[in-house]
């Protein structure tokens, strides 16, 4: 059973309702994981921007992704202070990894992939964090889920249409179709642990 009536664009499937009983009872484990995603996700950027230093609107948008990822990850780590959680390492799920995977080691397809990739784990966040703003029992923290989404979907725009600028619309179509399929084939087994990405 699919939780929501309508999907994000460019993911093939919508996050089950497992995932969403997983993630609520394991809250501690879930805000973590969430700081660790939000500091991978400004890592990211600012890799991309160190790899592709002569393309200036990519390093102009993405200079703005890792500064809006680094607030984020201080706003969570504020939550896990209130919360007394410390601030710890934590197992990564196969997600990112088999993901990364997918990116071509040649460039220019390097470029192509690495944007598209990091698009649909952002539209994945997306996803997901509007699913814990809408069930977390928390209504403080749900609150704050709530207010971290249009980030997040503005986040997976700027990287589909960094792709778009750089590469041709139809390479940049096909080579999603193909990654996005990957992408709900990673997920459709739930992850034992709780994670942002199980």
């Amino acid at each position: 059973m699919l939780t929501q009536k309508t999907q994000i664009s460019i993911l093939k499937t919508a996050t089950k309702n497992a995932w969403i009983d997983q993630a609520i009872n394991n809250l501690d484990t879930i805000l973590l994981d969430h700081s660790h995603c939000e500091r991978k996700a400004a890592s990211v950027a600012l890799n991309l921007m160190f790899r592709y230093s002569s393309n200036t609107i990519l390093v102009r948008k993405l200079t703005a992704i890792a500064q809006e990822e680094l607030e984020h990850f201080d706003q969570v780590n504020q939550w896990l202070e209130k919360k007394n959680i410390p601030l710890g390492p934590l197992s990564s799920p196969p997600y990112g990894a088999k993901l990364k995977a997918e990116i071509s080691t040649q460039e220019p397809q390097r470029c192509l992939d690495s944007l598209l990739v990091a698009a649909l784990i952002e539209a994945r966040s997306h996803e997901r964090l509007g699913l814990l703003g809408k069930h977390c029992p928390d209504e403080n923290l749900a609150k704050f889920y709530r207010s971290l989404m249009a980030s997040e979907a503005r986040h997976y725009g700027i990287y589909w249409v960094l792709a778009d600028t750089y590469f041709e619309r139809e390479k940049v179509q096909k080579r999603l179709e193909e990654l996005s399929i990957i992408e709900s084939e990673i997920l459709a087994i739930l992850h034992p642990e709780p994670r942002i990405h199980s």
